[in-house]
């Protein structure tokens, strides 16, 4: 007995996903700082990697300066570089 496109059991919903905005483009008093520790993980996942853009919705100018402090936070010993 063959599937036909409406009986399929792993069929996709379907809808258009809403647009993420960057968190540091809205707030006007957001600064990306490496010595902010509780803000940059929300940037990495549980296992220490950092998260892409298209995960944590930044812009690119901000994706960078994302990278950049928790790089160098890592550097400094105030963050890990994995997973504790």
């Amino acid at each position: 007995m063959a599937y036909t496109k409406g009986d399929s059991p792993m069929r996709r919903r379907g809808g258009r996903r809403r647009r993420k905005v960057c968190a540091f483009c809205t707030e006007a008093d957001a600064v990306i700082d490496y010595k902010d520790v509780a803000t940059l993980k929300k940037y990495v996942s549980e296992r220490g990697k950092i998260l892409p853009r298209r995960i944590t919705g930044t812009c690119a100018k901000h994706q960078r300066a994302v990278t950049g402090a928790i790089k160098r936070a890592r550097h400094l010993a105030l963050m890990p570089y994995t997973a504790e």
